[in-house]
């Protein structure tokens, strides 16, 4: 088996390259980029319509190639930082790559959903001439009512170093698109997504709310700030959440928040209806994986819902490795599975 691995989270916007030393599980070195999935697919499609290869003709740019370049890109700028020769160091790919505008479409994989990866749908591209990296690809997941692609392979990573003792867990992945992924004898049985993110960025940005609020950093939590978010949780459980968002115009109206605390006022509203869900789940115990900006904010929603009681703060660090955690267990699995078929 190689000694290094290479992991990669490809998602939509960003693009995250991580060398890792197998034997002792370190991250040698990362590169990051802003090429993510969504840029990468215009960029292929304006080179076919535009044949930019040598040799002009639109048909002759293949999308499997178009992305290997990319990805070889990043890959050799690793290698200048760790001074590491990477040819022919696997790579394991997850997250948008293997959906629609990806690099190749997977089928999903459906629930339940083990999470030692072993119901994970993969594909192997092998070495190429001009890109000497074997890769294993990683699908998705699917419910009969949601998808996700990448958070999958994050909660692998994360359920290894949990130990639920045979309770029922709902894993909380803060984001744009918000995950809530419940578990149980070690298994993915069903989640939800909430847009929470995107309706705070569509309120802010091209509502009539947008003139009541001021833009504010996340990590800027003091009390004056804190105490207005957790009101917008408060108020949460008030109503209607099409009437609860006017709330945030007349707050500023009748001055009862400066508009970045009416900001904030804003995200605990929103917030606030995404985690009061929760509350009817009496019998799972919550993990909040808060690898981002985002981790403040749910744990005070948490504690002002009064779940604090049932919830573990998963450590932003953990977070951060799960999807690279997740890439080591599925290869080592894999290694293993094909060992033993050649005996």
């Amino acid at each position: 088996m190689s000694k290094h691995l290479l992991s990669c989270d490809w998602g939509t916007s960003s693009f995250r390259l991580r060398l890792v030393n197998l034997k002792e599980r370190d991250v040698v070195g990362e590169v990051t980029s802003s090429d993510g999935i969504g840029t990468v697919y215009s960029a292929w499609q304006e080179a076919r319509k535009g044949g930019e290869l040598e040799s002009g003709q639109a048909d002759a740019v293949p999308r499997g190639a178009f992305y290997r370049s990319v990805i070889a890109t990043q890959v050799a700028a690793l290698s200048r930082q760790t001074g590491i020769d990477l040819a022919s160091v696997p790579i394991v790919l997850s997250g948008m790559a293997s959906s629609s505008i990806g690099m190749r479409e997977l089928p999903y994989a459906r629930l339940p959903f083990a999470l030692d990866g072993s119901h994970l749908g993969m594909r192997q591209e092998e070495e190429e001439p001009d890109f000497p990296h074997e890769i294993t690809l990683i699908s998705g997941v699917r419910s009969d009512h949601d998808v996700m692609r990448g958070e999958e392979t994050q909660l692998i990573g994360l359920s290894a170093a949990m130990d639920l003792s045979g309770r029922d867990a709902i894993f909380i992945f803060p984001g744009t698109h918000s995950k809530h992924m419940f578990v149980r004898d070690g298994r993915l049985i069903d989640f939800k997504t909430f847009m929470t993110g995107e309706v705070f960025n569509l309120m802010a940005n091209q509502s009539i709310l947008k003139d009541s609020i001021d833009h504010y950093l996340h990590s800027d939590f003091k009390p004056e700030a804190a105490a207005a978010f957790r009101e917008g949780i408060r108020e949460s459980g008030s109503g209607n959440i099409l009437n609860a968002l006017f709330t945030v115009r007349t707050n500023q109206l009748f001055d009862l928040f400066s508009k970045r605390d009416n900001g904030m006022f804003l995200s605990g509203l929103l917030i606030g209806y995404e985690i009061r869900d929760l509350t009817r789940e009496t019998n799972a115990h919550l993990v909040l994986c808060g690898g981002n900006n985002l981790y403040q904010l749910y744990k005070a929603a948490i504690e002002t819902l009064g779940l604090s009681g049932r919830a573990t703060i998963i450590p932003s660090e953990i977070v951060d490795r799960a999807a690279t955690t997740g890439h080591i267990r599925i290869f080592e699995n894999q290694y293993l599975t094909l060992n033993k078929a050649n005996l």
